[in-house]
């Protein structure tokens, strides 16, 4: 039991969630404080908008590519940076590889940003943009284009209206806090921020798991000092459940950065929504290790059996990355670092997807969502087989 179900649920936390915790909420501080002056001095510099938005876009999560959405919507910026973003951008799967490989994680995101770059640079020279049409006809000469429906013109990115389905109050707290896992459970948990209680245990979890994972301390003799209570499990295993409480707080939703929670209003907020966000990715990868192990342990297979190999391997990660959204990614990228896909298939995937970025892309502008995830597709197939050839 312990080894087929509980370790599966304490690697997840330990390995790769209290991890993505600590960037997640870095990255968020930095969106938080300098997230404007990229953002103004890329509507000032058109050319150099690919390079930005590959820049944007190759930073973990979907937070930097997500930005970009609402300035393409409104023209300010070409096509070919909303490209460069979406070809760049890992989504919330690229703290999956760092947490698991930091060196791995910078070589693959290097080749992102040159995927990205060339990508977006490409598309602005063919003069590709499906919605200039649309806002030349919109805007009557002399009259700048007006904002889409929905959309203000006014209103700075992190302002903008929360996405149907989604409850405005949570939106607007940029993640929720215990109170509905509270009523799931009977009331037996107390009313708690899910950024108190999240940070609460993944501060002792951190520093647990830091020594462990870096073979700095024997697990063993930490047990035994404790007298027989394993730190790593018990808190990895309570740390996985914590999560899977504020995701299902959250229903499932607002998975990853929104309009309103790419750019939070103050650091308080980052800190709420990097708990939800962790929470997020804690709960996917959790998931893809448990099947992973009960496959492996019940039935003696170990992903060698998969089709996910050469040619086919590449266009399978090619497809799998059209589908919006991190949830089905994540797990796709939990089987490259549990030993179940080649390098190639990872690759085309995490070219491929999109990640949130797509989503409010498409409430803005569907047919250039449409176009721009079928373009991301086509250097994901042509960078998977060159690296088939090369390895």
């Amino acid at each position: 039991m312990t080894e087929l179900v509980l370790r599966p649920l304490a690697d997840a936390f330990m390995q790769v969630g209290v991890y993505v915790a600590v960037m997640v909420a870095l990255f968020g501080w930095l969106r938080w404080r300098y997230g404007d002056r990229v953002t103004d001095g890329l509507t000032r510099r058109r050319r150099l908008g690919p390079l930005v938005g590959a820049l944007l876009g190759v930073s973990p999560g979907c937070g930097g590519a997500i930005i970009l959405m609402p300035l393409y919507a409104r023209g300010k910026v070409s096509f070919g940076t909303v490209i460069a973003a979406l070809a760049a951008t890992m989504g919330d799967s690229s703290w999956v590889v760092i947490a698991w490989n930091p060196l791995f994680a910078l070589q693959i995101h290097l080749l992102l940003f040159a995927v990205g770059l060339v990508t977006g640079y490409v598309v602005d020279a063919l003069g590709i943009d499906p919605a200039r049409a649309v806002r030349r006809r919109r805007a009557p000469a002399g009259v700048p284009a007006a904002a889409p429906a929905g959309v203000p013109a006014a209103a700075p990115v992190g302002l903008a209206a929360a996405p149907a389905g989604v409850p405005a109050g949570l939106a607007a707290a940029g993640g929720p806090d215990l109170a509905g896992a509270r009523r799931l459970l009977g009331g037996l948990l107390p009313r708690v921020p899910a950024s108190t209680a999240f940070w609460g245990l993944t501060t002792p979890a951190f520093l647990v798991s830091v020594p462990v994972v870096f073979q700095l301390v024997d697990p063993g003799a930490l047990t035994d000092r404790l007298g027989g209570v394993d730190p790593y499990l018990a808190l990895g295993v309570l740390g996985t459940l914590t999560a899977m409480l504020i995701f299902a707080a959250g229903r499932g939703r607002l998975a990853d950065d929104t309009l309103e929670t790419a750019q939070a209003r103050s650091f308080r907020e980052t800190l709420r929504h990097s708990a939800h966000e962790a929470s997020f990715v804690t709960v996917w990868v959790a998931v893809a290790y448990l099947a992973w192990q009960v496959i492996t342990t019940s039935t003696g297979f170990d992903g060698s059996e998969l089709a996910l190999t050469g040619l086919l391997g590449v266009l399978v990660g090619a497809a799998i990355g059209l589908i919006p959204g991190c949830a089905v990614q994540i797990v796709f990228t939990g089987l490259y670092v549990s030993g179940g896909l080649p390098l190639p298939t990872l690759v085309a995937n995490a070219i491929s997807q999109d990640g949130d970025a797509l989503i409010p892309l498409a409430a803005m502008r569907r047919h250039s969502a449409a176009l721009a995830t079928v373009i991301t597709t086509i250097p994901a197939a042509a960078v998977g087989a060159a690296l088939l050839l090369l390895l």
